[in-house]
């Protein structure tokens, strides 16, 4: 059973907040669920000897331990009977594991994963393994002989979007965290301009810490509640894993996302609150993207430029959704969350719950009743959906590489 698929469908109009209740927040609810993942989805799967007909059991292990963030000497038992069978397992199932690797255990398995790579001939799981090695070892010395090796694996790999985006992030994501953003200010009034609402996440580098979104109406206004105090909402842009931006599950890319109105999810770690449906670039046919009709052969990296001011247009980072649609990520949105928090008890990012790669906003659930308590998720929903004008876009931008949470004060004075 895979416990932590995200998958979203079904367009749905906002139900009341008092309204929203989900069984998989009770308290007993949850405790069989904890039981059942780490006894069953884990432990006893991860107890069997690796075969070819039992490897996806070892693969939903993964999957939860990415999710969950569990470790202890059961996983790394698991882990070391994966490695052993990597050089057969499926494709799903090695990258699983590398996935899962990547998330708990960031050095410990640097001499597996350094024997692995130089037999592997996947571009996916080649840059899983090299984004894993380059953690553990940032040198310019590694960052060399990470490339070479991709050259030597990959002579074409220049015509390879996910090894492109390697090597764009083995050159440029420690120096990307100091650049300068653009000025903002030049954002929020080319937006004024275009006649739509749109929302900004505003995210750290470092994606341990919660990010703050706000709207922007269509007529360039920020919204703001009956006092006029501005509304801010609390977003994690972190996967569980925190892989980069242009792998599967990875934490939510920098960049320009289209909004399509909201939807519930069947999922039931997403829980009923509605969501926010946003499409990458390449996800949806460009009409769509773009909200409006296209003439044949139009340049649509031109248009995506174009959502952006001249001053930000050769700021590499907003770049980034654009390059993960092209590789082929998608289905990512801005949802709540029914996951129990107290998983992540002690990460800085407590109580928010990561996901594969969405913007997850903070709720806090009435563990006897199932009823919603507290919901970023719903606050923002309602903002979007009552602020005049057509559907638009939603924005996620780093801010800077500062180890702390984004606060009310920051956004206020960038929008000042």
């Amino acid at each position: 059973m895979q416990t932590v698929i995200f998958h979203v469908d079904c367009l749905y109009a906002q139900p009341l907040q008092q309204q929203i209740w989900s069984d998989y927040v009770l308290e007993d609810k949850r405790a069989r669920l904890d039981k059942d993942i780490r006894e069953n989805t884990v432990a006893k799967n991860f107890r069997l000897t690796i075969d070819g007909d039992n490897e996806h059991k070892f693969e939903d292990a993964c999957l939860a331990i990415s999710q969950f963030l569990f470790t202890g000497p059961q996983i790394v038992n698991g882990f070391n009977k994966m490695f052993a069978a990597y050089s057969w397992a499926e494709y799903d199932t090695r990258r699983a594991l590398l996935e899962a690797v990547y998330a708990v255990y960031p050095n410990e398995y640097a001499d597996s994963v350094a024997l692995k790579i130089q037999t592997e001939i996947d571009p996916d799981l080649f840059a899983l393994s090299a984004v894993y090695l380059l953690r553990h070892d940032p040198t310019v010395n590694n960052q060399n002989n990470l490339k070479i090796a991709m050259v030597e694996k990959f002579p074409g790999y220049d015509s390879i979007a996910v090894l492109v985006q390697l090597e764009n992030y083995i050159n440029n994501n420690d120096g990307s965290k100091h650049n300068r953003l653009p000025d903002l200010k030049s954002l929020f009034k080319h937006q004024r301009s275009t006649g739509r609402k749109v929302i900004y996440s505003f995210q750290r580098w470092n994606r341990d810490y919660p990010g703050l979104a706000i709207v922007q109406h269509a007529n360039g206004e920020f919204a703001r509640d009956k006092d006029g105090r501005l509304l801010v909402f609390q977003q994690l842009a972190r996967s569980g894993s925190d892989l980069p931006y242009f792998l599967r599950n990875g934490s939510t890319p920098q960049g320009v996302y289209s909004l399509f109105g909201s939807a519930v999810s069947k999922t039931k770690w997403i829980g009923p609150t509605p969501n926010l449906q946003m499409g990458l670039p390449f996800e949806h046919p460009w009409h769509r993207y773009f909200h409006q009709p296209l003439a044949p052969r139009q340049d649509s990296l031109q248009l995506y430029k174009q959502l952006w001011p001249a001053t930000w247009q050769k700021y590499d980072p907003i770049m980034e959704a654009w390059n993960a649609g092209k590789i082929g990520r998608s289905a990512i949105i801005a949802h709540g969350t029914t996951i129990d928090p107290a998983y992540f008890e002690g990460r800085p990012f407590y109580p928010l719950t990561p996901t594969m790669g969405c913007l997850c906003a903070r709720e806090e659930w009435d563990v006897k009743t199932g009823r919603l308590q507290l919901s970023e998720q719903y606050a923002l929903v309602n903002a979007y959906l009552s602020s005049p004008g057509k559907d638009g876009y939603l924005y996620v931008i780093n801010l800077d590489n500062e180890q702390s949470p984004v606060s009310r004060a920051e956004i206020e004075r960038l929008i000042k």
